[in-house]
């Protein structure tokens, strides 16, 4: 029995290294572009590893300094108002939907799924025109509110089912001790539910960090471009410059995996407490 079950884990170790190597292959072959000549890119056998070690696509993005500088920039403004603006909204939104019943809570629940399932292309239109109204476009207020189009309803249903999962009978105890449904949302609810906000704000930050349609669309002007539209810098009418797009792509990944690597137990935690109630 013993020998069965060392093999069957084994099997899976085995299975999870080959999943684990075919999905980060690509973030390989990203940072070994990102140190090979165009030459090299393009040989007829690859490497994987680089055969001329070059740093020129860094260098040449840290001697342009400013432009880089400036789109890291945006970038940290767009996603951190987006994840603190998502959080601040959809947090409330969640505790409210999981712990009082109200008439048409499951359309809302419903409706915030379907949100989920529309690709951003669909909405680009009616936002431009709303943004255009309101004189949005080219400042940082429209990426940040088209990104909170998918930050609020992911936090929501994610914390929803995180509220139901906990004890209400804390509550109870908090009321008994002299709080109201505020002040015990405010010092029992969230501090123990802090896994959970975590992961939410981690996720609503990597959306907005990651996003290249709202920030191509309602943003016209270079300065006020993100990292991820500042992408197609390196595309011109004479050719791609691709180690220098792979260099700026490992850029761009590196905060991603500081998150990551920093925060990991926070994410699986919120992700998988309460993934039983619905």
């Amino acid at each position: 029995m013993n020998k069965s079950k060392k093999e069957n884990e084994l099997s899976l170790n085995i299975v999870s290294i080959i999943i684990a190597v075919i999905m980060l292959f690509p973030i390989y072959w990203m940072i070994s572009c990102s140190f090979k000549t165009d030459a090299d890119i393009f040989a007829k056998v690859p490497t994987l590893l680089p055969e001329h070690w070059t740093f020129a696509a860094y260098v040449s993005q840290v001697a342009g300094g400013s432009t880089i500088f400036r789109s890291f920039f945006n970038s940290i403004i767009i996603a951190l108002s987006t994840m603190l603006l998502s959080c601040a909204l959809a947090i409330p939104g969640a505790y409210g939907l999981a712990r009082f019943r109200m008439t048409g809570s499951r359309v809302f629940i419903m409706l915030f799924l379907v949100t989920q399932m529309l690709p951003a292309t669909l909405i680009l239109t009616p936002l431009y025109l709303i943004f255009n109204k309101l004189n949005l476009i080219d400042t940082y207020f429209a990426p940040i509110l088209a990104d909170m189009t998918i930050g609020i309803p992911f936090v929501i249903l994610i914390l929803r089912t995180y509220f139901l999962s906990l004890p209400k009978e804390l509550e109870d105890s908090a009321k008994i001790d002299g709080c109201n449904t505020f002040t015990s949302f405010l010092k029992i609810m969230l501090p123990i539910s802090t896994p959970g906000v975590i992961m939410c704000a981690v996720f609503s930050f990597l959306f907005a960090w990651g996003d290249l349609a709202y920030s191509l669309t309602f943003v016209s002007s270079e300065s006020m471009r993100s990292m991820t539209a500042g992408i197609y810098n390196f595309i011109g009418k004479y050719g791609i410059q691709w180690n220098c797009i792979m260099a700026y792509g490992t850029v761009i990944t590196i905060p991603v995996i500081i998150i990551f690597v920093f925060l990991q137990k926070y994410i699986v935690s919120g992700l998988t407490t309460g993934a039983v109630k619905g």
